[in-house]
């Protein structure tokens, strides 16, 4: 869904994924899908491939997860500077917990459900499929529009709203689920994600109307009461470095962080 963001370009070789991308400043390397004792000949793999293609661009692995940094950190043939990559941390909590907002901890994000229940008793929660895309891109197009006047220097507004029509696009294909909050016949919510593992599940997008009280603390109760009781727990991505992000997401008391490092060649 990013790829008009960077360059992407992937290939596979001996059952192991390569995933490389390149922007005006980087070249880089994502992390290696493949067996665990095939990694040391992966690093000097992409070495190879970083040498031959990076050009005047510096190289690096980028949010890496720790057991490659530690790959990495054992690596004979070169040493490697690894800093926390603390933007790109994913916020993991217990599904039960963002279902059911129990106890002190959760009591403020309780009132914000309750208020918006109170105050919109006829909004409903519905699955999204190929019917509701169309009412969720219209208004996901007012949402970005109005972050674009707000803040037109940001490119990352145009990158994400290309990156969400590209789901949209090909909702069935990506086999993802997602759910919107309609209230008066528009979309006033949506969001989407998947099964990562057996008892995890990913949320990678969502967006709502920052003018209705309650709609984020609405739509990610829903979301996860409707489609993810089933799982343990749920994996909300990262913040991105974003103030008002990170605070949003330490109010739901992570469980546990999924640490992401960067590395570079020393």
């Amino acid at each position: 869904m990013w790829r008009k963001m960077r360059d992407y370009r992937r290939a596979i070789e001996d059952d192991v994924l390569y995933i490389f991308s390149s922007d005006e400043k980087n070249f880089s390397a994502w992390q290696p899908i493949g067996a665990q004792e095939k990694m040391q000949d992966t690093i000097t793999k992409i070495l190879h491939v970083a040498e031959e293609n990076r050009g005047d661009k510096k190289f690096m692995f980028v949010v890496v997860e720790k057991i490659f940094a530690e790959e990495l950190e054992k690596y004979p043939h070169a040493k490697f500077n690894i800093t926390p990559a603390r933007d790109n941390f994913d916020y993991v909590y217990l599904a039960q917990d963002l279902i059911n907002l129990s106890g002190r901890k959760f009591h403020g994000k309780k009132n914000h459900l309750n208020a918006f229940r109170k105050e919109h008793p006829d909004a409903k929660y519905l699955p999204i499929t190929e019917k509701i895309i169309p009412q969720c891109r219209e208004e996901f197009n007012i949402w970005s529009e109005i972050h674009k006047r707000a803040n037109p220097d940001d490119p990352f507004i145009g990158c994400e709203q290309a990156a969400i029509h590209e789901i949209f696009d090909h909702f069935e294909e990506f086999k993802l689920k997602g759910g919107a909050i309609v209230l008066d016949n528009k979309v006033a919510a949506f969001t989407f994600g998947e099964r990562l593992n057996s008892d995890t599940a990913v949320i990678h997008v969502e967006k709502a109307d920052s003018n209705i009280r309650g709609i984020y603390t609405a739509i990610n109760q829903a979301f996860v009461e409707h489609e993810w009781s089933d799982m343990i727990y749920i994996n909300r991505e990262e913040d991105m470095g974003i103030d008002g992000l990170r605070q949003a997401k330490e109010s739901y008391r992570p469980i546990k962080m999924i640490e992401k490092f960067n590395a570079t060649l020393a």
